[in-house]
């Protein structure tokens, strides 16, 4: 067997290689030029732990390789991605392409498995369509599966082995072949459905998510209002066997949760007021996170803010829709001097700092915008002396208030009653 995997970003490449590593073929491709050198010079293009050996091991024994070009296959996994456009549209112009590339390498009993996320019906009224310009009878010369990515960065390749998966084919038949391909390597169940079913799985996922998140948000405004911490009372409702209340925070980021309910939302607006209000809210956290830093530094002439954490998750290099780039531009736009810190990221950002002590030189106000294991552990309070105003904003929950209040710090939490004092220094 050999797969041809159309996108070699967050989930082509892990995929590709899990396959590689199951005796496949998988010849991987992406338009981006500089990505494909990379990969071919062993240069790994994503963070996530266990990923760059077996990458290593899989090109040099002659299983994977990776160009611009699609190559004759007998499957073809589409894996690019699928963004919003500016008015909230979901953007299927990487999903066309790709499958228009790969037309002219079909042949008759061929696999073609989208795992892109789509709106609803996308593979019956518009990947079927384009496979059928091949002249190829779809269904029957032609099998076609939908079957979602559902895995977390971070624990991509453990979640990619021993997650359940779901598969949507246009026909009994196109479910089977691609149960058959995905036990190479899946260990979890795998349950078949119809295609547009699998569609709108994924969706459901992702916006239980972002609405229970909103959830938290909303809460959070509630629990400062009425001057209560939210954090103590989510986490003693969570004790209820039947209650699963997740955290406030800074917003809602990554490729997922902060787009996916977007195509519910374009499919069946009337019907989706909730799904439209969850991320409504969820929109409005980082300015709120805003309006908290000035609030902190309002006193202080030409204050300065540092932000740590630029990834929109924990332990992770992922900037997508991330809500500390949002917070970062409105402070930009608002005329503060801004310092960033993320051990993870590697692009560059004006006012990056190498260190967390050279990121906090001279502060006004520190705002931990994740919980990377390196801040989760830091102990902050043996930098108060680089502090020039002692005001900590913990978006996440993940420091230890008591003990730096002792240290001489103003902690600020969402939601919970705050006291902006700038004269702890």
């Amino acid at each position: 067997m050999k797969i041809c995997m159309m996108g070699l970003g967050y989930i082509g490449l892990p995929t590709a290689v899990m396959f590689a590593q199951h005796d496949i073929d998988v010849h991987g491709v992406d338009i981006n030029e500089e990505l494909v050198k990379k990969i071919n010079k062993k240069e790994l293009t994503i963070q996530e732990p266990g990923l760059y050996e077996k990458m290593c091991n899989v090109i040099e024994n002659g299983r994977f390789t990776a160009s611009t070009s699609p190559t004759n296959a007998d499957v073809f996994i589409i894996a690019v991605p699928t963004p919003i456009t500016s008015d909230k549209k979901a953007d299927l112009s990487f999903v066309y392409a790709a499958v228009r590339m790969i037309l002219p390498y079909l042949e008759s009993g061929r696999l073609v498995v989208v795992e892109s996320t789509v709106p609803p019906r996308t593979i019956e009224d518009k990947i079927i369509p384009i496979l059928s310009e091949s002249r190829l009878e779809v269904g029957k010369d032609l099998l076609v599966s939908h079957s979602p990515e559902r895995v977390l960065p971070g624990k991509l390749i453990e979640e990619l082995i021993w997650n359940d998966r779901i598969v949507g084919g246009i026909n009994e038949e196109s479910c089977l072949r691609t149960v058959f391909l995905y036990k190479h390597f899946v260990k979890g169940n795998i349950y078949m459905t119809d295609a547009r079913t699998a569609e709108m799985v994924k969706l459901i996922e992702n916006t239980y998510r972002d609405v229970n998140i909103a959830l938290a948000n909303e809460f959070a405004e509630i629990g400062e209002k009425l001057e209560l911490n939210i954090m103590e009372a989510i986490t003693l409702a969570n004790y209820h066997p039947r209650v699963n209340i997740h955290a406030p925070g800074p917003g809602v980021g990554g490729h997922c949760i902060a787009v996916d309910p977007y195509f519910i939302i374009e499919q069946a607006p009337e019907e989706s007021k909730l799904i439209t209000l969850a991320r409504n809210i969820n929109e409005k956290a980082p300015y709120r996170i805003v309006s908290l830093i000035e609030k902190s530094v309002e006193n202080i002439n030409n204050p300065v803010i540092t932000l740590l954490g630029l990834a929109y998750k924990g332990n992770t290099s992922d900037l997508r829709e991330s809500p500390s780039l949002v917070i970062l531009e409105e402070l930009e736009k608002k005329g503060y001097q801004v310092k960033l810190h993320d051990p993870h990221t590697c692009e560059f950002f004006p006012g990056k700092s190498n260190t967390i002590e050279e990121s906090v030189k001279d502060t006004d106000c520190l705002v931990i915008l994740n919980d990377h294991n390196e801040y989760k552990s830091f102990n902050f309070q043996t930098l108060k002396n680089l502090f020039h105003t002692r005001n900590i904003i913990d978006t996440k929950n993940i420091l230890n208030h008591q003990t730096l209040r002792e240290h001489g710090f103003n902690c600020i939490q969402i939601g919970t009653p705050f006291k902006i004092n700038n004269n702890w220094r």
